[in-house]
Order: structure tokens, then sequence, then C-alpha cells
């Protein structure tokens, strides 16, 4: 992987506070992966990848759920979810990731999901906690960071899901599913 030649690429598709963003989470799912024993590398590569196309623009971005056979909800929920799937195959046929479990980190780090590896986890719980972020309850977040990887998550999708209801937001399914995943399986333990 050549670092520097990802950073640049992405850098020229997004607002300098946006790669500002992207340097954040790259720094806290490389530590996070360290913590884990994830692979600090997929982790990287991962962070660097996953707001590819958050600008991009709307129409082209639902061009490509739909020519793609992504999943049709997402079209009938808010727009800032469609960079998440469709940066997970632009990672794929831009720039060469075959590693389905990077991928899918990239692809489920706005929702989540029922079941997620360890990397998906830290994806997503470092697009909330990196360092340049700012909103109530982030340091509780933050605190829980590095004691244990499911309670981060589980904390995290509560706040995000908790967000949405506060906007009057409808929660994706996969939100959901992720959420009672994480319950269910603390209570069963």
């Amino acid at each position: 992987m050549n670092r520097d030649k990802y950073l640049e690429a992405v850098r020229l598709r997004m607002p300098e506070t946006r790669y500002v963003h992207t340097l954040g989470v790259m720094k806290t799912a490389k530590r996070l992966a360290k913590v884990y024993g994830e692979s600090e590398q997929d982790a990287e590569l991962a962070a660097i990848l996953h707001d590819v196309v958050k600008f991009a623009d709307r129409n082209w971005l639902k061009q490509q759920i739909v020519e793609h056979h992504m999943d049709e909800r997402l079209l009938s929920f808010h727009h800032e979810l469609w960079h998440a799937p469709v940066g997970a195959l632009v990672a794929q046929q831009e720039f060469g990731v075959t590693k389905q479990t990077i991928l899918d980190a990239i692809r489920f780090h706005t929702t989540g999901r029922a079941n997620m590896s360890k990397l998906e986890k830290i994806i997503y719980c470092s697009d909330m906690i990196e360092p340049n972020r700012q909103f109530p309850g982030l340091e509780e977040l933050r605190e829980n960071a590095e004691r244990d990887l499911d309670v981060l998550m589980e904390l995290c999708v509560k706040r995000s899901i908790q967000f949405l209801i506060q906007k009057n937001q409808p929660v994706y399914p996969d939100s959901i599913h992720c959420y009672n995943e994480l319950v269910t399986r603390k209570e069963n333990e």
C-alpha cells in the first residue's frame, strides 16, 4: 500500500476540513487497531478511504447505488448514508482494494450492521471519536475507546441513533440491527 498516494488522492476529492477529519480517523483507527489486535495497515487504508466519495455529486452516488444493485432502501434515507457503500465500490474499482474486510469497514462506517467485524467497529468508532470531532457526550466515548471495543461500539451506535431521533430523522435498519445485536449479545454473556 502506498499510503501517500491514497492520501493525496482523497485530499483532492474533499475540502481541507474533511481531509483533516480523515487524518484524525486514520490516527485513531491505527491506535485502536493496535489496542484490539487488528491489522494497523488495514485500519489505516480503510480510514483513508472511508470518505473518498463523501463530496461526490448526489445524482452520481444515486446512480451508482442503482447500477451496482446496492440496497435500494438507501435511497429512502438521508443521502449522507450513500457515500459509504459507494465509497467501498470506488475503493475496489479505482484504488484496487480487494480485501473484503477493508471494503466492509468502508461500506458500513455510517450505518453499522449486526455482526460487525473488529475492523468495521474500529472504523465506525474512529469516525465518531477522532480528535477533531466536537459534540456533547464525546468524552464518554473517548474514555471507553481503549477499554472494550464492543462497549465503545454500543455507545457510538446509541449516540448515532439518539442524534437521528433528536433530528426527527429515520434510522436505517442496519443501525437498529447493529444496536440490537450488541445489546442482545451483552445480555446473553
